[in-house]
């Protein structure tokens, strides 16, 4: 049960009964382990790591349940939340409010979305990680976030379905776009802002 490794030993197959192993078991593990070293890297401090670590491991069930099952669980998301809540007011009291006000301006904003597409194009499960993803980001990283998260989600989107691979009808789960803005936003986002200010000269 040595993660990857034991997929590559057993040739991708259950050693009782020779079973294939779904690929998404060791790209899962694979990046399970890029994520948490990006964690190890960009932390100041153990309570910080602890935190991000925790942080991630939510953001990568969302990625791979919602990615299987068109669903982002209350089970994994109402934690997270909690989570971050408390981790802000022990570690970032200064700046509780404009944590909670970011969560609550991307929570916002995808429940217009909601009301005006009438429950089309979102779910109320994107809502709940745009919560999650404001505590965890803050301002102004969840801005790019949820830019990162609808330019990838768009160019996939066009490239399945010029492949013919969807239709512009088929449902597409944002979940994973959502986790991989917020992923890039964490570690890189101010290297990222900082670029395109100054590309502004602002």
């Amino acid at each position: 049960m040595i993660p990857v490794l034991s997929f590559l030993f057993l040739r991708g197959k259950c050693r009782y009964c020779q079973k294939k192993i779904s690929w998404q078991y060791p790209l899962a593990e694979l990046g399970t382990a890029v994520v948490f070293f990006l964690a190890s890297f960009f932390s100041s401090d153990c309570l910080s790591l602890a935190y991000y670590l925790v942080a991630s491991s939510f953001l990568i069930v969302v990625f791979i349940y919602d990615l299987k099952h068109y669903l982002i669980p209350d089970k994994v998301i109402y934690p997270a939340i909690l989570v971050s809540l408390v981790f802000i007011f022990t570690k970032q009291f200064s700046l509780f409010v404009p944590f909670l006000l970011s969560a609550l301006g991307a929570a916002l904003f995808f429940g217009l979305i909601i009301l005006v597409s009438r429950g089309k194009w979102l779910g109320w499960g994107d809502v709940k990680l745009a919560i999650f993803m404001g505590l965890l980001l803050g301002w102004p990283k969840i801005v790019l976030a949820l830019f990162l998260a609808n330019f990838l989600g768009a160019m996939i989107g066009i490239g399945l379905v010029l492949s013919r691979r969807k239709s512009f009808k088929s449902e597409v789960p944002f979940g994973p776009f959502l986790v991989a803005g917020t992923l890039i936003s964490l570690f890189w986002g101010e290297q990222i802002i900082n670029w395109y200010l100054s590309f502004l000269n602002l």
